[in-house]
């Protein structure tokens, strides 16, 4: 039974981000993920300007005069999310936990996908494979995918995107547009990651929160490693201490952007603190430029 706080999440989100994909995401979506080539649609006469390339030579023989052959986009495509559900998902300084707005941005690119007539399917991980649904169309399913990434309880604490990704190549032996919705505290899933952008069209969406950044002045605290449990105490007074914390969250953040380049795969940063729709924007429109 699910509880009512959550049906009234899933109803917000699906109420937010149904407006939001209407105005702004669907027509910029399907620019930017093209359907895997071109279908035969119908025979029709020739008309002035049409290209004779197309024209259907047996039918013009046999007809007399000249007819084309007519063609559309094969628009149906697959798309997969990868929602990492780790412990340190669990977390957040702001409005939202990590795993709420992961789940918000799942809503958000499964309702363009289903707008464009295109499969949504859902993996959700940790350190093992929680949940699979397999690739469908429609509303009902969508809503289904939000509840399970907003309600699902994982047994797992750890994150192994490596394990997810070979999950992926074996479920799915089409071509998918794969985004993997991770805050991305985990090693060694470069080799993995290269090998499933060869056979997918994968896009790493990095969630942060700014406390991961930045520590505030509050003294002693005792903190909890919220994959590994273990505990420990630190001085938030201490400005050196602080200085290093932001320096090594830095330098952990331009390895990732680094290591994600190197193997060309698309990066949407997104924040806890600041609204996610510019990032998603900013993402479609370069990958608009980059197809023009």
């Amino acid at each position: 039974m699910i509880p009512k706080e959550v049906l009234k999440k899933i109803r917000r989100i699906q109420i937010t981000t149904s407006r939001m994909v209407t105005d702004v995401f669907a027509g910029q979506y399907q620019s930017v993920f093209k359907g895997k080539g071109m279908e035969f649609d119908e025979v029709r006469e020739y008309q002035p300007g049409d290209d004779i390339k197309s024209i259907d030579w047996n039918v013009t023989a046999r007809m007399g005069h000249p007819y084309i052959k007519k063609f559309v986009e094969e628009r149906e495509l697959t798309v997969m999310l990868l929602l990492d559900l780790s412990m340190s998902c669990y977390f957040g300084s702001v409005k939202q936990l990590k795993n709420q707005l992961a789940a918000e941005l799942c809503c958000v690119l499964a309702l363009s996908a289903i707008k464009n007539n295109d499969k949504v399917g859902i993996i959700i991980f940790t350190d093992r494979i929680e949940k699979f649904i397999s690739p469908r169309k429609g509303l009902g399913h969508v809503l289904r995918v939000v509840r399970e990434a907003l309600h699902y309880k994982p047994e797992g604490r750890g994150t192994d995107i490596s394990l997810a990704l070979q999950y992926l190549n074996r479920v799915t032996k089409r071509k998918a547009i794969t985004f993997i919705i991770s805050d991305f505290f985990d090693k060694d899933f470069k080799n993995l990651l290269s090998i499933s952008n060869k056979r997918h069209d994968m896009v790493a969406v990095t969630i942060t929160d700014p406390r991961e950044l930045d520590l505030p002045n509050v003294g002693i605290i005792n903190l909890n490693d919220a994959e590994t449990g273990k505990s420990f105490t630190i001085d938030t007074s201490d400005s050196n201490f602080r200085k290093k914390y932001q320096e090594d969250a830095v330098k952990r953040i331009k390895e990732r952007q680094k290591l994600l380049r190197s193997i060309n795969v698309d990066n949407i940063d997104i924040r806890t603190d600041t609204p996610y729709e510019k990032e998603l924007i900013k993402f479609f429109k370069m990958r608009e430029k980059r197809l023009a």
